[in-house]
């Protein structure tokens, strides 16, 4: 299958205040996934003042604190110091984050600079606030901006780096600020890094001494600091499905220029749709009303013995079923696209592929290339069926790409795969009337209780579905044309040398999907995958091993794929990126699998420490059940 221009594409740094201890770790440069950080909320409140007495300000030079933390020192303070304190988020300070002395690299050993409280009669989370607020406002204002330690060696040679580099930056000696544990504490929360040295470039959170380095050696670094961070875009989601709407929505909300591109790729079969992602469009809507029409026949074979009489034997009419559901979903898709105007979100009809750092290439349905330019990016681009791999499939088999909007009824119908997806289309293809059997290569939806698993097959044959179980298709060869034509299948035993052979009128492949990870560019920006599975490990802020790239949604390792969970997550991303929240998706406990502290987070929820959402199953009766699992929020 060929994208837009005819090129093979698939479908879609320890705590310290002013000790000389040395934390351990400080070449990691933190955890393996770092916070990028561009703080527009608090853009304007902040302006970088002049430098300070006595701080270094020509090119190639670190001045040893930062501009905006740069203004005489004031009294002494009293000996029971307060921490720096917040004010509220939207207020404008009254002063600036305390005063720190400007004291060139090369000061004297003993001296250190003075970060002075923001005021006595505040309260911790007050405080905290407003020191919050000062440091993103530092970011902000700064090209290049380093939380360090005097002492610390892998400070020093980020110094040496950008020193080396010709580049002006701005540095906080975390070790020579009062209440600098505090400080750092705080950067932790904003960056998810607790070590030093903490880096910005550009807002972008570069992270610690070795990502640094790393950067520098790939080129990154230097684009970074040529750009400036005059980019086209505030950030440009890829995908269009529910967690990159939800994403680039509230991204909007929050006053940033954003874009969403969003191209499907057509199926073997030439199968496309529009705006909304799998979902909408080949997932849960459409299968949730064709299950429904099921249910509608059902209820009419059970009418007779509720009184109902009426001798017209009753049909069901295919076509006239999948127009209605595609008028649905075409509805939805139109209400997407007139929410993406509404908030001024561009929506560009194009395949999005990385040509270089910030960069992608954009290739609409006639193969025109346009080329745009982000501060931030977010990859939402799901998963697609997979196929076989075996003679004929990709020719003459369907998958649940297409089944929705076939235009011809399927009639005999082999389905082959035992999962979820598998299970739903046979159940409700054989609800309205049409011969199925479902060919399994080893049990029923693996990864689930095989005793619940096996009730529901059992159900399923009681109802009519037919089950083939340990054979795999080898060969899918066409007998003849027509909608639906004939197609003679050919499957082999996993047990033992038997083939057998049977004709069917459509085969409907159900056997897992693929990330559509592989082909936009990923590899020339050295954005980390999962080789096997296609999937993108990211930490827990949906952080890519890129500083400027996030991830949401089904193409996540390890993580939930569920519609409510990306929609939460996009959400969240956003508020994070753009608002200076630090509300985070997601924290799961299995009560069956863990020793889940349930009264403590009982009472937790109680007092909206945390929200959740229990799924399977919820409290009853005031007990939980053996096996519920939890989604927290965490705040």
């Amino acid at each position: 299958m060929k994208s837009p221009g005819g090129q093979e594409r698939p479908s879609s740094h320890a705590r310290g205040g002013a000790g000389r201890r040395r934390g351990r770790g400080g070449a990691s440069g933190g955890p393996a996934g770092l916070v990028g950080v561009r703080s527009y909320p608090f853009a304007g409140q902040f302006p970088a003042p002049p430098p300070a007495s006595g701080s270094l300000n020509c090119p190639g030079q670190a001045r040893s604190d930062t501009a905006a933390l740069a203004q005489p020192p004031p009294p002494p303070p009293p000996p029971a110091q307060t921490s720096p304190g917040p004010v509220k988020m939207g207020a404008v300070p009254n002063r600036r984050l305390g005063s720190v002395r400007g004291v060139p690299m090369s000061s004297p050993p003993g001296r250190r600079a003075r970060l002075s409280s923001p005021g006595t009669g505040r309260s911790s989370s007050e405080a905290r606030e407003e020191l919050r607020r000062r440091l993103l406002g530092l970011i902000e204002s700064n090209r290049v901006m380093i939380f360090s330690k005097s002492y610390c060696p892998h400070s020093a040679r980020v110094k040496e780096l950008f020193s080396s580099l010709g580049v002006e930056c701005n540095i906080l000696e975390l070790d020579r600020v009062d209440d600098g544990a505090n400080v750092q504490e705080v950067l932790s929360e904003i960056t998810n890094q607790k070590t030093v040295p903490n880096i910005f470039v550009n807002k972008v959170h570069m992270g610690g001494c070795d990502r640094t380095f790393q950067a520098h050696q790939c080129g990154l670094l230097q684009k970074l600091l040529q750009e400036d961070a005059a980019f086209e875009y505030d950030l440009i989601v890829i995908g269009g499905g529910s967690g990159g709407l939800a994403c680039a929505q509230e991204a909007a909300i929050l006053g940033k220029k954003v874009m969403v591109l969003d191209f499907v790729v057509p199926s073997p079969q030439g199968t496309s749709w529009g705006l909304g992602g799998t979902c909408v469009n080949v997932g849960c809507v459409p299968k949730k009303l064709m299950h429904q029409a099921a249910l509608l026949g059902q209820a009419l074979s059970d009418a007779r013995k509720f009184g109902w009489e009426y001798s017209q034997q009753v049909k069901h009419n295919w076509e006239t079923m999948t127009e209605a559901i595609q008028n649905h979903i075409g509805s939805l898709n139109w209400g997407y696209r007139l929410s993406l105007r509404e908030k001024a979100v561009a929506y560009v009809n194009s395949y999005g592929e990385f040509v270089e750092h910030h960069k992608i290439k954009a290739t609409n349905r006639k193969g025109q290339e346009t080329y745009y330019t982000a501060a931030k990016f977010v990859l939402a681009t799901g998963e697609r069926p997979r196929y076989l791999g075996i003679q004929g499939d990709k020719e003459y088999c369907i998958t649940s790409d297409d089944l929705f909007s076939l235009p011809y009824c399927p009639g005999k119908t082999l389905v082959v795969g035992a999962s979820y997806v598998a299970l739903e289309c046979a159940g409700f293809l054989a609800g309205i009337g049409l011969d199925v059997t479902v060919m399994v290569r080893s049990v029923l939806l693996r990864g689930f209780d095989q005793e619940m698993a096996e009730k529901v097959g059992s159900y399923m044959e009681q109802h009519g579905v037919k089950f083939l179980r340990k054979f795999v298709p080898v060969m899918v060869q066409q007998l003849e044309k027509g909608s639906p034509g004939k197609l003679k299948v050919v499957a082999k035993s996993t047990e033992g040398p038997e083939t057998i052979e049977e004709v069917y009128n459509t085969v409907l492949l159900a056997i897992g999907r693929d990330s559509c990870t592989r082909k936009i560019g990923l590899e020339k920006i050295g954005v980390k995958i999962n080789e096997k599975s296609g999937k993108i490990p990211v930490n827990d802020v949906e952080q890519t091993n890129v500083p400027y790239v996030y991830a949401v949604g089904d193409i996540l390792e390890g993580k939930l794929e569920l519609t409510p969970v990306a929609i939460q997550a996009g959400k969240l991303l956003a508020r994070r990126l753009f608002a200076g929240c630090l509300e985070k998706c997601l924290l799961l406990w299995n009560t069956a699998a863990v020793d889940c502290p349930k009264r403590k987070l009982l009472k937790c929820i109680k007092k909206r420490i945390l929200r959740c959402i229990i799924l399977c199953s919820g409290l009853l009766n005031g007990q939980w059940p053996a096996e519920t699992t939890i989604l927290v929020m965490q705040r």
